[in-house]
């Protein structure tokens, strides 16, 4: 029995977008078994200095993620595309146990197979203390503004 995750490949721009909007709404669930629906069975990750390989290491990967990581918010931007390789920038909004704030900058690379599966993702994520008062991403993204890219800084 094969798994389908539409759109699939090759990509154009917009089922590029769709892909990438897809993997924001679902993250932003922090839902670590929804989550790992869009990936092989037997997906391979590079997350800053943690390698995984596997739906049930994604699973435990994101729960502990998101333990510690509180508040969770985030947005992704499509960066480009060919065939069935997809690459975004993002920035994510937590707070620690201590309450302190953070945005965490980064940049993935992704590549799907033929039903639509993420088997590799590569994530470098680069984390900065903020106050509350700069927080600028508050929970899931408006429908109205899909697709609206993210600032630099």
């Amino acid at each position: 029995m094969s798994e389908d995750r539409p759109p699939y490949p090759p990509f154009t721009l917009d089922t590029a977008l769709q892909k990438v909007q897809a993997a924001e709404d679902a993250w932003n669930t922090r839902d670590p078994q929804r989550v790992a629906l869009a990936y092989t069975a037997d997906s391979q990750w590079r997350n800053r200095d943690t390698f995984v390989t596997g739906r049930e290491a994604i699973i435990e990967f994101l729960s502990r993620k998101w333990q510690r990581e509180l508040g969770y918010a985030l947005r992704k931007s499509l960066w480009g595309f060919r065939e069935n390789r997809i690459a975004v920038r993002f920035q994510y909004e937590w707070h620690d146990t201590g309450g302190q704030w953070w945005r965490s900058y980064g940049n993935e690379l992704w590549e799907f197979d033929d039903h639509g599966l993420m088997r590799r993702r590569e994530a470098s994520i680069n984390d900065v203390a903020i106050t509350e008062a700069d927080k600028r991403i508050h929970g899931p993204r408006p429908k109205a503004e899909h697709g609206m890219d993210i600032p630099l800084h």
